[in-house]
């Protein structure tokens, strides 16, 4: 053994993103004895293999030959460990792939004929699985062996349907073709794996060595030939190095130093956002607008993407942040002093459309400080070189002048490669430090409004609009730091909502499911703009509605909307990867743009029509336009509804029939009709289309097999947007079929605080958490049918996910207990708004 190079392979391997550490079960994990029934588990191996499946974007696969059962019996608790039983033919403990009675007449057969050829001698055995059978002969002389193995040859395993698979001492026939090579790779793109760690001594193995590839790691214990890159002796040593890359793994995943994505806070001036994390860095900004190139992009690429640091000189820890009530003013308070950050929206509307954002940090009271200015244009991608000037700091390179005011600083500029970075250290005494960050401007002077008053007006922006809600009872603060965070979505220019404030942090770390989520889509925005009504400000729809018009004057029937556009109302360009930076906890592609731009997704008609009816049954202003608008939609549906889609979820396959896609154009004749009745319109043939849809809905949605509605009419797969069958009213709340959709959505998908999308492989590589917009439907819907003790429940382990400064993300991890997804996100704040009014409303408290 090469001793020196594997220790070096697997320090690298111990810091992959994502590592997949499988191993055989006899022989490796196992030592080899006479009696396969009396084999035992290394103890030292199973705590390290333990070890390693409790670490985050780190799993653990045992691939034997055994029968899953017999595998899962000798693992003993390892749940967290997946097994693979059979060569790869049955996956996780319970489950086997059920075989066709042809099939299973084969085995009937394969079993009869060795169980006569074992008769023979008392050395030889038969292992039933449920898809093969195991000869065993390593304890009968070598002559009788021999003999057997000759008659298996010769008889059964010549049968059409048989596979005939050799290992030490045994020879099994199966009636699946699988291997354990199949099996690594299939796991290994489920789980999406960055690099793979394998070891093995069989026969059998070697089908696994053959699929291993660049990084990966290859093991081979005891002698004979091999594809492995690496040997060792005995099952002894592999205890010890199983211990040490769990060792290095987890010394590694404590030093990456990523801060959880719910740690972030938010600054916005509807235009746009900046995050800031917990110790006051800003780490999240672009410009001019929130879809633009980066200037400050840490949050994907460490350090060397670009930040902006206030912080203390002598390395005290912050202790405490938060927003200055309801507002987008935010503190973060340090012993001795405070850095109070903003973006300036005190000029109103004509601020927002002039092209210039300021980023205004204010520092009070006393103790050294460090400032470390490091911008970093287009994402890095840009030479970013800074000048000093007698105000303060200008960046060089920039399309729009980009100036840092900071007139009592004296700057030293460090070249890092070919861009800059500035620092500077103070002695704060007298008076407040005023920096400001602004973009659109080369202007190094004064403001003429002094900066407590810009400070006041940003703060009424927020805080006046926030008191005009109407905030039920349950859980009322964060209700309003929702719809706080809704409005901050909002691109004050256009009137179009983001769907969240980022792109690319992962849905799965360490791996490929990364989405730039800055645009917006039609349908979530509708949903979110549909929140904000149901707590009285009718504002941002309306001016979301008119975003939209802009778009249909664009638009030939019945192609009408995609799914997703930029906030100005234009087009996506190209997805495309940003190849510079490592992406949050090493989650790779970066992405800009979104693919989904390019789908069919029929749902997009639903959300805006119950926006429309939402605002006609608080009579709202509407006006012929919108029902053109609506019109042209019904049009839409009338000539498409029977046509397969992608679906809410996007899923990057081929096109089928949702049933929520289905639903939500139900949805939008349904609430049509109901604006139809506000302005008098009488449009009666619409109301055969809607009995037209949800007929076919109720006929081809439900799915008798597993008593539910699924994700599609074509399989039984479990998907919580089924939910809205009831939700939307085309099912009554008491239907048996509504409320066996909320069991079937239950058992399958809810984890602890957490509801899953669903859980079939979309054949995208790795698992992804639990989506929070997912969790308030499955509340909405249990008290809707009266569950109210288990709507609470849930709504009170849902909040407690909200991060510190009242934010959330896409997704959740149950095991891990992060946060995951682009942050923060419309859906999940939309989401928590009409929980909160769901429970109220029941509660008799709205």
């Amino acid at each position: 053994m090469r001793l020196d190079e594997l220790n070096q392979q697997l320090d690298q391997i111990s810091r992959v993103p994502v590592l997949l550490v499988a191993s055989d079960f006899d022989g490796t994990i196992a030592p080899i004895v006479s009696d396969p029934a009396r084999a035992e588990a290394n103890r030292e191996s199973l705590v390290a293999l333990r070890n390693l499946a409790h670490m985050p974007q780190t799993h653990v696969a045992i691939v034997s030959g055994r029968a899953l059962a017999d595998l899962a019996a000798r693992t003993g608790e390892a749940e967290d460990i997946h097994l693979v039983g059979s060569h790869g033919s049955e996956f996780e403990a319970g489950f086997a792939e059920p075989l066709g009675p042809q099939t299973l007449e084969l085995l009937d057969r394969l079993t009869s004929e060795l169980r006569r050829i074992a008769a023979a001698d008392p050395g030889f055995s038969v292992e039933e699985k449920p898809a093969a059978l195991a000869f065993h002969y390593r304890n009968a002389d070598e002559q009788a062996a021999a003999a057997a193995i000759e008659a298996i040859l010769r008889g059964p395993a010549k049968y059409p349907g048989v596979h005939v698979r050799h290992g030490k001492k045994v020879i099994e026939l199966s009636v699946v073709a699988t291997d354990k090579g199949t099996a690594l790779r299939r796991i290994r793109q489920r789980l999406g794996a960055s690099a793979v760690l394998f070891v093995g001594d069989d026969v059998t193995d070697e089908d696994a060595f053959a699929v291993l590839t660049g990084p990966d790691v290859g093991i081979k214990v005891g002698s004979g030939e091999t594809l492995a890159r690496y040997r060792v002796s005995n099952t002894t040593e592999i205890a010890r190095l199983l211990a040490q890359v769990a060792e290095r793994r987890a010394d590694w995943l404590a030093g990456s130093h990523a801060v959880p994505i719910e740690q972030h806070a938010l600054l916005s001036d509807q235009r746009t956002v900046a995050l800031v994390g917990p110790t006051g860095r800003v780490v999240w900004m672009c410009l001019p607008r929130l879809d633009s190139p980066a200037v400050f992009a840490e949050l994907l690429g460490g350090p060397t993407a670009g930040f902006f640091e206030v912080k203390s000189a002598d390395h005290e820890r912050p202790q405490r942040q938060q927003y200055v009530e309801d507002t987008f003013v935010l503190e973060t308070q340090w012993p001795g002093f405070t850095v109070t950050d903003y973006l300036d929206c005190g000029g109103g509307r004509a601020f927002q459309r002039a092209g210039r954002t300021d980023l205004i940090r204010v520092i009070t009271g006393r103790g050294r400080v460090l400032f470390t200015f490091a911008p970093r244009l287009d994402f890095g991608r840009m030479q970013t070189r800074i000048r000093v000037c007698e105000a303060g700091l200008e960046v060089e390179g920039s399309v729009d002048p980009l100036v840092l005011r900071a007139p009592s600083l004296h700057w030293r500029l460090t070249d890092e490669g070919r861009h800059q970075t500035a620092t500077a250290v103070v002695e704060l005494a007298d008076g407040p430090l005023v920096l400001e960050m602004r973009y659109g401007t080369g202007n190094l002077q004064a403001d003429p409004l002094a900066e407590p008053v810009r400070r006041e007006r940003t703060a009424k922006f927020w805080s006046g609009w926030a008191g005009t809600l109407s905030v039920p009872s349950v859980a009322p603060d964060l209700v309003r730091r929702s719809a706080l965070v809704l409005k901050a979505l909002c691109y004050g220019a256009t009137g179009a909502i983001a769907a969240a404030a980022t792109t690319s942090l992962p849905e799965h770390p360490g791996g490929v499911r990364n989405w730039d989520y800055r645009f917006c889509w039609p349908r979530d925005a509708a949903m979110a703009a549909a929140a904000l009504v149901r707590l009285g400000a009718t504002g941002p729809a309306m001016k979301y509605l008119d975003w939209v018009l802009g778009i249909l004057d664009h638009c030939e029937p019945p192609a009408l909307l995609c799914p997703v556009y930029t906030v100005t109302g234009g087009h996506l360009g190209p997805e495309a990867d940003i190849s510079e930076l490592s992406g949050y906890r090493g989650s790779r592609p970066v992405r800009v743009g979104n693919a989904a731009a390019q789908q069919i997704q029929l749902d997009v008609f639903g959300p805006i029509a119950d926006l429309v009816a939402l605002l006609a049954a608080r009579a709202a202003p509407l006006s012929s336009e919108h029902w053109r608008m609506l019109e042209a939609m019904i049009g839409a549906v009338a000539h498409r509804w029977r046509e397969p889609d992608h679906g809410i979820w996007e899923v990057r396959r081929p096109r089928q029939h949702h049933v929520h896609s289905k639903v939500m154009c139900w949805l939008a004749v349904d609430r049509a009709l109901a604006v139809d009745r506000y302005l008098g319109k009488h449009r009666t043939n619409w109301e055969e289309l809607r009995e037209q849809i949800a007929a076919d809905v109720l006929q081809n949605g439900w799915n008798a097999r597993q008593n539910a509605f699924c994700a599609t009419y074509d399989d039984g797969e479990a998907d919580a947007a089924a939910l809205c069958v009831g939700l939307s009213g085309l099912l009554a709340p008491q239907d048996p079929r509504f409320l066996s959709t909320i069991a079937f959505v239950e058992r399958e998908l809810l984890d602890r605080a957490t509801v899953y999308r669903y859980r079939y492989d979309d054949g995208l590589p790795g698992l992804e958490g639990g989506f929070h917009l997912c969790t308030t439907w499955l509340i909405e819907a249990y008290a809707l049918t009266g569950q109210m003790d288990a709507a609470r429940a849930l709504f009170g382990r849902y909040v407690s996910l909200v991060g510190p400064t009242g934010l959330m993300s896409e997704e959740y991890d149950p095991d891990t207990g992060y946060g995951l997804g682009n942050y923060p996100q419309a859906y999940a704040h939309a989401g928590l708004i009409c929980a909160a009014l769901r429970l109220a409303a029941v509660d008799g408290s709205a």
